[in-house]
């Protein structure tokens, strides 16, 4: 994430502090649940399975060092570093983030496993090329300012085979949707915080940005289904603060009550999705495996995958 004042601004917002710590325990993503019809309560046990599901899509052996590119308060680290046994670097842009999730992660006794500082994923100089086992977002590459940059990055700094997980949303069908449906995206963008949701207006967008940089056997799985009972518990809940908020013309200061709204109201038009991909290795240069990716780059991005391979070339050497 790029510390824009808009980010900044969302993220300390009386509604954005007060509506995290009460409804999701201070966490920031959606609940998972085994149906769409299931009932939100409890709220932990979901947003617990949620973690599972990016922990089992990353699919890096135990023991790995992974890197949260933008890891809020710290929960979902502090799950993989359990789970996984995993070194967990986490970065985040929002200084209140990051003294929380230091914390978090010191109150748990994990200070050993979890290493957490204040980073732009935009800005990974500071991590040599094949640092990494793994990376992943939860619901975080949609605040990039430049998400093909922030993969570009990703790239980099993953060993050969490193995993890439992200959870994310997506915006679909936006051609024939309705003016209010696009009015409402409009202002969530802008006032979430959100600018690279307004370049994922498809799934096959996603993973275009992914092949693009170089990523293989990339895969996008729908999700959406299985967020509709948490979904549904915020749109109850902020059904007639709205109302009441939009009749005094205050929608955008109170944007995490529209979004409940209208994300419910236009939940046909948008998805969650999970999105996994790996870093070539020397053999898939060898057998052409990547030549579907690079025939996608040009020019300066094209001299990049070409460094990519003399790279992972060199380090088997």
């Amino acid at each position: 994430m790029t510390s824009t004042p808009e980010l900044q601004q969302y993220y300390a917002s009386w509604e954005s502090r007060i509506g995290y710590r009460f409804l999701l325990g201070g966490t920031r993503h959606f609940g998972y649940y085994a149906k769409s019809s299931s009932r939100p309560w409890p709220v932990g046990s979901a947003l617990v399975k949620m973690e599972g599901q990016l922990f089992e899509a990353l699919q890096c052996p135990r023991g790995s060092r992974v890197l949260d590119a933008g890891c809020g308060v710290g929960h979902v680290a502090m799950y993989m570093a359990k789970r996984g046994q995993y070194k967990v670097d986490c970065i985040d842009v929002v200084p209140r983030h990051v003294d929380w999730a230091k914390k978090n992660v010191r109150d748990a006794k994990m200070e050993d496993v979890i290493r957490v500082e204040k980073g732009d994923y935009h800005r990974l100089e500071g991590y040599k090329d094949g640092s990494f086992d793994g990376i992943y977002t939860m619901e975080t590459l949609v605040h990039s300012t430049d998400p093909t940059n922030a993969l570009k990055g990703f790239y980099r700094i993953l060993k050969p085979g490193g995993r890439i997980a992200l959870h994310e949303y997506h915006f679909h069908s936006m051609n024939t949707a309705p003016t209010d449906v696009k009015e409402s995206a409009e202002k969530i963008i802008r006032h979430a915080a959100m600018p690279a949701l307004a370049r994922f207006t498809m799934a096959d967008v996603l993973r275009r940005h992914l092949q693009k940089v170089g990523f293989q056997d990339v895969c996008i799985r729908d999700i959406s289904s299985h967020i509709m009972p948490m979904l549904r518990l915020f749109y109850y809940l902020a059904r007639i603060p709205y109302l009441i908020f939009k009749r005094r013309g205050m929608e955008h200061h109170f944007i995490n009550t529209f979004v409940a709204v209208k994300c419910w109201q236009g939940r046909e038009f948008w998805s969650y999705v999970q999105v996994t991909g790996r870093k070539a290795t020397e053999s898939d240069f060898d057998q052409g495996r990547t030549s579907s990716a690079l025939v996608m780059v040009t020019g300066r991005d094209k001299d990049s995958a070409e460094e990519s391979k003399h790279r992972v070339v060199k380090r088997r050497r």
